[in-house]
């Protein structure tokens, strides 16, 4: 939810599954991508395109992948100001936990003038036993951080990553732009959603004053 990397990402892997002969609509693509590995969902893959998900193909849709994020990622809006808040809030205590594999990760939050604020405590899922929506990424920033989960808040932006915050046992809030995502955003566990990146500071000072913290 810090940039709006997701159209691009799944728009390369839609155009790469149809050249394997599985074709799909960007909204399908999405649906059925946002928020995982695409080394974790082989098994589909597999199924719907007849064809070995092979490492020299996962190359290839990096290496794709990350020239069309260079050619067209953003910063969602607000996003430079709630994490500057978040930042100084928690005295420097936040991390940028992630599904996507560490390079993706780096360059996008470089890319975006945002890595000052994360450096040495970016958590990749590509790195751990098991990624979302499992907890494990969050379980280890939160361990990183010194913090228990039930003590941290999760801001996430897809049904997957969600169901990880809960699991982990931390409070989490969606960031959600879009009305028609709302339902399954809530469903998946999210405790309060907001429509704007910039939103997210008062709604956390509130929070925290409301707490009386």
């Amino acid at each position: 939810m810090l940039v709006d990397s997701e159209p691009i990402t799944n728009g390369v892997l839609r155009d790469m599954l149809q050249e394997q002969g599985w074709a799909l609509s960007q909204e399908e693509c999405m649906r059925m991508f946002v928020g995982k590995a695409v080394k974790d969902e082989r098994a589909l893959i597999e199924l719907q395109t007849k064809k070995p998900l092979t490492e020299a193909w996962l190359h290839e849709f990096r290496e794709r992948r990350n020239q069309a994020l260079r050619l067209h990622l953003q910063v969602v809006p607000g996003a430079h100001a709630a994490v500057a808040a978040a930042f100084d809030i928690t005295q420097g205590r936040i991390a940028c936990a992630s599904g996507a594999d560490r390079f993706k990760v780096e360059m996008q939050l470089t890319q975006v003038d945002l890595m000052p604020h994360f450096e040495g405590r970016i958590f990749s899922g590509h790195e751990m036993a098991r990624t979302k929506p499992a907890p494990d990424v969050y379980l280890a920033a939160a361990a990183h951080l010194a913090q228990r989960p039930a003590y941290c808040l999760v801001i996430e932006d897809s049904p997957a990553g969600i169901t990880a915050g809960v699991a982990a046992g931390a409070t989490v809030w969606a960031y959600c732009p879009e009305p028609a995502l709302a339902q399954a955003l809530l469903d998946a566990g999210a405790q309060q959603l907001f429509a704007h990146m910039g939103a997210l500071p008062d709604l956390w000072r509130a929070s925290r004053n409301a707490a009386g913290v």
